[in-house]
């Protein structure tokens, strides 16, 4: 039976287009709810058909995403989804695919998924919903909870070191790698954007807060009294300059970043400007791990932004291409037969 596919104007679509006719049901407060508005906002301007667009997710709060986006979308198996995103994408790379996944999903029973879609550069937008515990399976720690984390399953605390998901991204080979908040709507939409456009896989994290199981989680990072001395925005082409009263900046100093003070008087001539499209895997992989470190603000941004590498999709067409030049087209009896066969008598 063949699928009635309406077509659409890529030009005329608009928020309203890609809401459906589920009830959304997280709990009330979820910082999922941020994430699906802004997601709304993104891809009707994208200037993507939507009939293109194709939404997949492995098991957790964050994979219900599909159900609440009208495009199309696979809710799959756990950790799984980007295994199967990969596949339709390579099905039909003129398709748009996300995978909305958690850091449950994602970095526990998918992460070997999760490395290799990152280490092909395959032209997939991942969003990873991290709120540091198992939310749908309820409170259990998770691949990002933190050590000495008190959770229904480490009631003593957790014994285990955190994943670093930026930090895994950018190991992996991921050519665009950002972090943003669920409560910072301006530079979230800005972030996930960014990211849908990129050619190539494309890495967003999102800090998102879970108000039954992690509640205050990033509380330093979003609380109005707090935020300004522990974020600090990466912006590209611009000093790493954060604090109450913008009198802080990071400094580049024996292959570490340091804090330097500023006040009025200060020089600000000579400050670090971030490049996003550096490649020095030193200063990326620093960055990551810089709230780590006691006393250190939390950069938010993007860390990585990669033009230059082939994606897996256009490598994979032009050596199909490349060999039909030289073999012909052949037909999939010429397939079974080739190489070494056997004849059972």
């Amino acid at each position: 039976m063949a699928l009635n596919i309406q077509h659409t104007d890529p030009s005329k679509l608009t928020r309203d287009d890609f809401t459906s006719n589920q009830e959304t049901r997280w709990c009330p407060g979820c910082g999922d709810y941020s994430i699906l508005a802004q997601m709304k906002k993104v891809l009707p301007d994208l200037g993507v058909p939507k009939e293109n667009i194709v939404i997949v997710s492995g098991i957790g709060c964050s994979s219900r995403f599909p159900y609440y986006v009208d495009a199309f979308g696979i809710h799959s198996i756990h950790g799984r989804a980007p295994a199967i995103a990969s596949g339709i994408k390579l099905a039909n790379p003129e398709l748009k695919v996300f995978v909305m996944t958690g850091d449950g999903d994602g970095l526990s029973i998918g992460g070997n998924h999760f490395i290799h879609l990152c280490r092909r550069n395959i032209d997939i937008t991942v969003v990873l919903f991290n709120n540091e515990i198992y939310g749908l399976t309820k409170g259990q720690y998770s691949p990002t909870s933190l050590k000495g984390q008190v959770t229904k399953s480490s009631p003593y605390g957790t014994i285990e070191n955190p994943f670093n998901p930026i930090r895994m991204a950018l190991a992996s080979g991921a050519t665009f790698v950002a972090r943003s908040i669920d409560r910072e709507a301006k530079h979230l939409v800005e972030i996930l954007r960014r990211a849908a456009e990129h050619k190539g896989v494309s890495f967003v994290e999102v800090y998102q807060n879970c108000v039954i199981f992690n509640d205050g989680a990033f509380s330093e990072l979003t609380d109005p009294k707090t935020k300004k001395d522990h974020v600090v925005y990466l912006e590209d082409g611009k000093p790493m300059i954060f604090g109450q009263n913008n009198d802080k900046a990071l400094d580049w100093k024996c292959n570490s970043y340091e804090i330097r003070d500023l006040n009025k008087n200060s020089n600000t001539d000579d400050l670090l400007i971030h490049d996003e499209s550096s490649g020095h895997a030193a200063a990326e992989f620093a960055l990551a791990s810089l709230h780590e470190i006691p006393g250190m603000p939390t950069p938010i941004g993007v860390f990585r932004d990669d033009k230059s590498e082939e994606t897996y999709e256009e490598g994979l067409i032009n050596q199909m291409h490349e060999v039909t030049e030289k073999k012909g087209k052949g037909t999939l009896e010429q397939l079974l037969y080739s190489g070494k066969t056997y004849t059972i008598e």
